[in-house]
């Protein structure tokens, strides 16, 4: 299972992001199992909706993630919670995206990112033109 940050849905479905082309058939193609967080639809929301003013992209990327990941959209409990605070404060990462790393790492999954800096350099996800898929 591939978990999809919310950079990768930005670029799948926005020409102009870094990695469009590699994200688009992460998203795109049902044969690939892929997940997100509900905490990737509120960041969907907020670059795309509030940062970049086109809430109604916004809304059409969130639905179309929710119904991508329908059974395996990853919510947050009190464990999943616990275990962000420690790879924050073990890597130097916001919550946001200690989250992902916590999820993928408590389920085995490969997390895809377009954030080269803070997780891809780190060793702790990987950039849509690396995933590994069938």
């Amino acid at each position: 299972m591939l978990l999809l940050d919310a950079g990768v849905w930005i670029a799948a479905k926005d020409s102009d992001e870094p990695y469009a082309s590699a994200a688009r058939p992460l998203v795109l193609d049902t044969s690939i199992p892929v997940t997100a967080l509900d905490l990737t639809l509120y960041e969907v929301a907020n670059v795309v909706g509030s940062r970049r003013q086109r809430a109604a992209e916004a809304r059409d990327l969130c639905q179309a993630i929710a119904t991508r990941c329908r059974h395996d959209l990853v919510v947050i409990d009190a464990e999943l919670a616990r275990r962000t605070v420690d790879v924050a404060a073990e890597h130097g990462l916001t919550a946001y995206d200690a989250a992902y790393v916590a999820a993928a790492r408590r389920h085995g999954w490969t997390l895809v990112s377009t954030d080269i800096a803070d997780l891809v350099s780190k060793g702790l996800a990987v950039a849509p033109d690396a995933a590994d898929y069938p």
